[in-house]
């Protein structure tokens, strides 16, 4: 269940992406905190129906998750797709569709 409910809020919020124009994006930045400074950086684009985004975060400590996530929308449905890979390695896959 919790894996259709992440899957949905990914689709939903790429699938507005798509709704607009279909442009490449970029983002970088990063937090400080009394514990020490995190960064990201992200990127993506949306073309023809589908949106593809890759996040990596890094926290003050040196350890980096990578996420990437594809959503194609068709006339009657949004299906999507997810991997995320931690700092040990370990990665998880995610899939969902969403009907509309």
């Amino acid at each position: 269940m919790k894996t259709i409910l992440a899957a949905s809020a990914l689709i939903g919020t790429l699938w507005l992406a798509g709704a607009a124009d279909a442009n490449a994006w970029t983002r970088e930045g990063t937090v400080t905190t009394r514990w020490g400074t995190s960064s990201f950086a992200a990127q993506g684009y949306c073309a023809n129906g589908t949106c593809v985004r890759s996040v990596t975060r890094t926290n003050p400590y040196g350890a980096t998750v990578t996420r990437q996530g594809r959503v194609t929308c068709g006339p009657n449905a949004c299906w999507g797709r997810s991997r995320v890979t931690g700092p040990n390695g370990n990665t998880v896959y995610r899939r969902g569709v969403v009907y509309r």
